[in-house]
């Protein structure tokens, strides 16, 4: 008889170690039952304390928000409807409880005591308590806690992080529902669209086909581009500078520098320049007077000279070993 109490031991032992299993069990199928008819399943200071309790087969994700306007929690009442949604999707792709997990909700009103027994300050706060026992179980029972430092996060964001701690396990998607007001917004404004579209094609097709308006806009890029304005964005070049002596510089020295003004400043003399080119070669000889056309050659031509002449006179400017230049800016 000696062997009976070496057996009763082991099986008060056995009989303890399945009690706990079974009342783990047990506390995971009541949170699970709640889940699906109403998930993340709010929780106060004791129904925490149980959930969370050890020893734990399954893992507990629970967010500690502050709802009441009273405490200003502005990123609580942002991420409240995301910790919904993604609970919501979760349960709902898990009807079975395979992903072994529960989603809570603690709400400071509701758990004053758990949040000082935490010593938390601030909301919102996401812990995922990992199971202590069982296949999953983690080597610390210590609560996983949700980085909030960049701001509110969308569901799929923490999706992702509790996928991450929860392996060999299903992890259902996010599905957000159908926002069936952006769909019709978009529909009629896609209708809409085509219809203005439709109509006033007929009036469209005529200037996207002009030859002059494409002139116009060529002649505009290649203006706007070769003066520097792409230059002036990405160097972040002044408008103006001072000269030292209580003026204003317009133009900066050397190739490798210019000013926002010097830069419009060109553009302005291409302009001009490529009008009178233009003209010369285009409208001049259309005309039919030709003591208006003489003079309209002359008018063209000196300002065609003028204005090549100051360009010329700034690139010597720009760059003082330049060896050339022109009338009347030497």
């Amino acid at each position: 008889m000696r062997w009976l109490p070496s057996f009763l031991s082991v099986s008060l032992l056995a009989a303890g170690s399945l009690a706990a299993r079974k009342s783990s069990e047990e506390r995971f199928k009541t949170y699970h039952a709640k889940s699906l008819s109403s998930t993340p399943v709010k929780l106060g200071d004791s129904t925490y304390r149980e959930l969370t309790s050890t020893p734990r087969d399954y893992t507990v994700a629970v967010l500690l928000t502050a709802m009441d306007p009273r405490f200003g929690c502005q990123m609580c009442r942002d991420f409240g409807p995301e910790w919904d949604l993604l609970s919501r999707s979760w349960v709902n792709g898990d009807k079975a409880g395979e992903s072994r997990i529960v989603f809570g909700t603690l709400d400071f009103a509701d758990g004053r005591d758990i949040f000082m027994s935490l010593g938390l300050q601030t909301a919102p706060v996401l812990f995922l308590y990992p199971p202590t026992v069982g296949p999953h179980a983690a080597a610390s029972p210590d609560p996983i806690r949700y980085d909030f430092t960049s701001g509110a996060q969308q569901a799929e964001q923490v999706h992702s992080w509790v996928a991450r701690h929860l392996p060999d396990r299903p992890h259902p998607p996010v599905k957000r529902p159908i926002n069936w007001v952006k769909w019709i917004s978009t529909f009629v404004i896609l209708s809409g669209g085509l219809t203005a579209s439709y109509v006033a094609w007929p009036y469209i097709l005529p200037i996207i086909q002009s030859r002059t308006v494409w002139a116009a806009v060529t002649l505009i890029s290649i203006l706007l581009f070769t003066s520097g304005h792409m230059f002036n964005h990405i160097r972040n070049v002044p408008y103006v500078a001072g000269d030292g002596k209580g003026g204003i510089r317009y133009f900066a020295n050397g190739f490798q520098n210019q000013y926002g003004l010097e830069t419009q400043i060109v553009a302005a003399m291409y302009g001009i320049l490529a009008l009178s080119g233009i003209s010369l070669a285009i409208k001049v000889p259309r005309i039919s007077d030709p003591k208006a056309q003489g003079v309209a050659v002359f008018v063209w031509a000196a300002i065609l000279f003028v204005m090549y002449s100051f360009l010329i006179s700034i690139f010597r400017g720009k760059n003082a070993g330049y060896p050339f230049a022109l009338p009347p800016f030497m």
